[in-house]
């Protein structure tokens, strides 16, 4: 049963390596989110994608089950509408109607598959939202904000503010075909990477950045916040936790200097010495040092002295948007 004037609704985010549910309890008029149940899931979607141009049926067998798990606590939650976003698998496999129709099965919606300029924007409302107000032992970031969402098949990049009422303004956006999985799969193949793959994967991520230089005015922001499981997992190797502490990660502030260093000490390591590191996910052990890279070339080509770690994101922003938009969808 929800508070007077909360609404309960179920977002999923399906992304080319994590699966993510979130039910929360949304007030709009108080701006208040509350999570009731926030799951995350390595499922691997976007296995193959970008070498075979189609989803592999062992990685949608994966998605499937995880999702079967999900719709099983929707139901028990007792959520009223539910929406599932859909992002870089999904566009660029030429099999999508496979997963489409194993969605309905399952959840009784079809996934929504959004465009980049979509996905950026559900990100910058889902990080911002609490960033207008003091944050503990920080002050309050300043606006504009550069948001990234470093994901397994892409990197969103939108800037913007926030009105009084903690709506994005002035946003401007792009999605870059650079990511944890496409870049490892590209490029980092040895145990540990070797420099002249380290070198290549640098050179795609920076080509990558100057068109996003050119696409949106980055040198207007005064905050970066950073999002998605590559950056929180390198969030919380840099402050040395010794078991992953979302509490601990959100908000957190992390210099460019230690980035640098982290990403470093990463890409140098064996994947079984990454394993070994009980924050890092068991999924992430193969593709953390690629989104520590992503990372690290951002902060050293835009200029950025540290970067504001947040576990709100796409998430969020898709759970935001049920409530402030209608009814995106309702079960059936």
């Amino acid at each position: 049963m929800t508070e007077q004037g909360h609404k309960r609704v179920a977002a999923i985010d399906c992304g080319t390596n994590s699966l993510r549910l979130l039910v929360a309890d949304i007030s709009p008029e108080r701006g208040e989110l509350v999570d009731l149940d926030r799951r995350m899931e390595i499922v691997r979607l976007g296995q193959g994608v970008d070498a075979t141009g189609r989803l592999a049926p062992e990685a949608l067998a994966r998605t499937f089950k995880v999702l079967t798990e999900y719709a099983r606590a929707i139901s028990d939650s007792g959520a009223g509408a539910v929406r599932m976003v859909a992002t870089s698998a999904t566009r660029d496999a030429s099999n999508a109607e496979e997963f489409t129709a194993g969605v309905h099965k399952i959840l009784g919606i079809d996934p929504e598959v959004i465009t980049g300029a979509q996905e950026a924007y559900l990100s910058f409302s889902g990080a911002t939202a609490e960033l207008t107000h003091e944050l503990p032992g920080s002050g309050k970031p300043e606006p504009p904000f550069l948001v990234v969402d470093i994901g397994g098949g892409s990197t969103e990049f939108v800037l913007g503010g926030m009105d009084a009422g903690a709506q994005p303004t002035d946003l401007a956006g792009i999605s870059m075909d650079i990511g944890c999985v496409r870049l490892t799969e590209r490029y980092l193949h040895g145990d540990p990477p070797s420099q002249d793959e380290v070198g290549a994967a640098t050179a795609d991520v920076d080509a990558a950045l100057a068109t996003v230089a050119d696409a949106v005015p980055v040198a207007g922001a005064h905050t970066l916040v950073g999002l998605a499981g590559s950056v929180t997992t390198l969030t919380a190797v840099a402050l040395g936790l010794t078991r992953y502490d979302p509490a601990r990660v959100h908000h957190a502030r992390v210099s460019a200097d230690r980035v640098h260093q982290v990403t470093m000490s990463l890409l140098g390591k064996t994947r079984a010495e990454r394993a070994a590191d009980p924050v890092i996910h068991p999924g992430r052990v193969d593709v953390i040092a690629a989104g520590s890279l992503i990372l690290d070339r951002v902060m050293k080509q835009f200029g950025f002295a540290e970067m504001v770690a947040s576990e709100h994101d796409i998430l969020d922003g898709i759970a935001w948007s049920i409530a402030t938009d209608g009814d995106q969808a309702s079960r059936s």
